[in-house]
This record gives structure tokens, sequence and C-alpha cells, in this order.
């Protein structure tokens, strides 16, 4: 007879697989997304409007995959994500093909669905996890992405060569190598996540509620979160720390090829900003099993803040500076992601998480979808130094939240 812990060993190694190949489909156009915009548009201004529809397009992918779970389980949520992306990525090759800044909004809309199933990933690696670990598997989760998302935007020269071979604009081409990606990953999901651990650890809770046992009432995402103060944290750290990353992250490549960066070293460094989001998960999930959420998201706060200090005195172009402070940028929000998330699942049962978690994958992505078309204003205003002094004040706000709300409650 099958194990709880060998289906959940099994569980996880299938979502840190899909999360490689996931990783590759969503991030092999992140380098040159801005640039694509920008073109397409007309203007540095909108230029992060497209990543900016990406963002709030997986927000509404979070909502739907999250309701997707609830009824069915995990396996067909994720798979729904990844077909909408696969969906997007056409239409943004169609965009170059027709010069249509309206169309390739469409299809970053669509093509968040891939970041929603990615993001939601790693609440699946907590279904079946037992209390002294859950930090700890989901971080493995998130830590798969890594191979996927560095190797991502890399890809901008083959990219660029398949782009060439099949007579399409050159920026384009990243997005026809994550439809194979993305493909593979939906691939993976549909085979191999079985039985679905939504679904199981439903079933193993039924099986121990004794006779007469009440069990917690079935509340909207939004009414779950606001009645736990851990949950509410944890929200707002995901939210506020995502709104940092997304917003620097998104007008890096412009703030490059002003210095007049060559695509493959603006592909490089958010290689090496992508290998701090995901490369040291395994460490950050161990830190907050061993120390607690709060902790791991107030180190985040403060690696958020130096990220934005050392953006702002960075010169246009590639420099060391600004590799090290993307570097520094993702490691943070590593810290408010694992940490926010594991917050909030300790704090909700079972039968809550699912609309919970969606909602807090959807506050993310509104929030980061709101940061990065503030960021073009920004920089296209005032300047990407002025972008990196907001984002550190935002960082302030997440270090004096987490500190201001009190012990935990659950």
């Amino acid at each position: 007879m099958t194990t709880t812990a060998t289906t959940q060993r099994r569980t996880v190694a299938t979502l840190a697989g899909s999360q490689v190949l996931g990783g590759v489909g969503v991030s092999a156009g992140a380098a040159v997304a801005a640039l694509l915009a920008a073109d397409l548009s007309g203007s540095e201004a909108w230029a992060g409007l497209g990543g900016t529809a990406q963002t709030l397009g997986g927000a509404l992918a979070a909502y739907v995959i999250a309701r997707v779970m609830a009824a069915k389980g995990r396996r067909p949520g994720l798979v729904l994500g990844y077909g909408m992306a696969i969906a997007g990525a056409l239409l943004i090759v169609l965009s170059a093909v027709v010069v249509s800044f309206a169309l390739l909004l469409v299809g970053s809309l669509l093509f968040g669905g891939a970041v929603a199933s990615t993001s939601q990933a790693r609440f699946a690696a907590t279904d079946l996890a037992d209390e002294d670990h859950r930090g700890r598997h989901l971080s493995v989760v998130v830590w798969a992405t890594t191979v996927g998302a560095v190797a991502g935007p890399n890809l901008t020269g083959p990219g660029r060569h398949v782009a060439e071979v099949l007579h399409l604009p050159m920026l384009v081409g990243p997005y026809i190598l994550s439809l194979v990606g993305l493909g593979l990953a939906a691939l993976v999901l549909a085979t191999a996540l079985r039985p679905d651990p939504l679904l199981t650890a439903r079933a193993l809770q039924a099986d121990h509620v004794e006779p007469g046992q009440p069990r917690p009432p079935a509340r909207s995402g939004w009414t779950a979160i606001r009645g736990h103060r851990d949950a509410t944290v944890g929200v707002a750290a995901m939210a506020l720390g995502h709104t940092v990353m997304v917003s620097v992250m998104i007008m890096t490549p412009l703030h490059m090829r002003h210095g007049h960066a060559s695509l493959e070293v603006i592909g490089l460094v958010i290689s090496l900003h992508v290998v701090g989001m995901y490369a040291f998960s395994p460490v950050t999930g161990w830190a907050v099993d061993r120390w607690g959420g709060r902790v791991v998201i107030g180190v985040g706060a403060a690696v958020l803040f130096a990220a934005s200090v050392l953006a702002a005195s960075s010169p246009e172009g590639h420099s060391s500076v600004l590799t090290v402070a993307l570097v520094l940028l993702g490691l943070g929000w590593s810290c408010t992601l694992i940490a926010g998330s594991t917050l909030l699942t300790a704090a909700l049962p079972l039968r809550q998480r699912p609309a919970a978690q969606g909602l807090a994958d959807v506050a993310m992505g509104i929030a980061g979808g709101g940061g990065g078309a503030a960021a073009g204003v920004v920089v296209a205003g005032w300047g990407f130094p002025a972008l990196a002094v907001v984002s550190g004040g935002l960082a302030c706000l997440i270090g004096l939240l987490v500190t201001l709300s009190g012990s935990r409650d659950c």
C-alpha cells in the first residue's frame, strides 16, 4: 500500500520536473518583453505594459485556477494555466508579425497563465507535507524553477537564430522556445501528477475526522485570510515583495540598453537575477521551518532595501553594481514569497487553503502589475534611480508591517 510519505515524494518530484520546463517557458521572453513592448508601442513609456499585462493575466488566471483546483484538484488547474499560456505565446508571436501592440497585450494577458501555474505549484507541494517540513517542501518546488528560469533568458541568442530560420521578427524568437517548454510542462503534470495531492489530502482528512467533530467552514479566500493575522501578514509580504521585484526587474533591460548593453549581456544579468530568486530557496525554506516566517520576511525586506539602494546608484549599461543589485532583488523576493506562502498555508485549515492561496497570487499579480505599469512612467519621467528609490521605500514598508503586526495567532 502506498504511504502518504511516498505519495508526497512523488508529488514533489513531479512538481519539480514541471517547474524546470515551465521555468523555461515563462522566463525565455523575460529579457525581451520590455524591448518588444517598446518597439511595438513606439514609446519607452509603455515598455512596462507588456510585463504588466502578463502579471495581471497571471492574477486573473490564479483566480480561475484556484476555483478549478477547489472543485477538481491541483492537476486540472495547473494544466489549464499552461494551456492559456500556450495560446498567449502564439498571440505574442503574431503581434510582432502584424505589428500590433494591442495584440501583444492580449497575448501577454493569456501568457500570465503560465506564471499562475508555476506559482500555484508551490502550494501543491504542501498538501501532503507534515507541519515541520512544510516550508522545505514548498521551497524545493520553488527551487526547481531555477534550472529553467536561468536558462530561459539566455535563450535570447538561440531564439534570435530560430526567428531568423522561421523568418520572424528577432525579438519573438524566445517565445517560440517558450512554446516548447510550456507544452512539456503541461504534459508532465497531466500524466504524472497522480494521485492528485489536494484530493488525496482531503480524503485523508475525512478519514481522520471523528464522528460529531465539526469541520471548518468553507469560507471565501478573503474572509479566511482576514480572519487570521499570520495569513494577512503573509499575503501582504508576498504582494509588496513582488511589487518591488517586478518594478525594478522589468525596467532593468531598458536601463541597460540605454548604456548600449547587448541582448546577450542583458539576458545574462536577468539570468543571475533569476538565480537569486530561486537557487537559495531550500535554505530559505529551512530557515522558515527553523525560525518562523516572520523572521525570514524581515530578512527579505532588508535584502530588498539593499538591492534598491544599489540599483539606484548603478550607471546605465552593464555594471557589477547593477548585477549584484539584481541578484539581491531576487533573493529578497524569495524570502518574502516562501515565508509568506508558508505563513498563509499554516494559518488556514485545508478546506480554506485553495481559495486563499489563489487570492494570494491574485493580490501578488495585481500589485506586481500595478508596479510594472507605474515603473515605465516613473522611468520615463524621472529615470531608473528614482524607481529604485521608490522600491526601497516599499521594502521598508514590508519590514514595518512584520514588526508592527504582532506575534503569530495560530
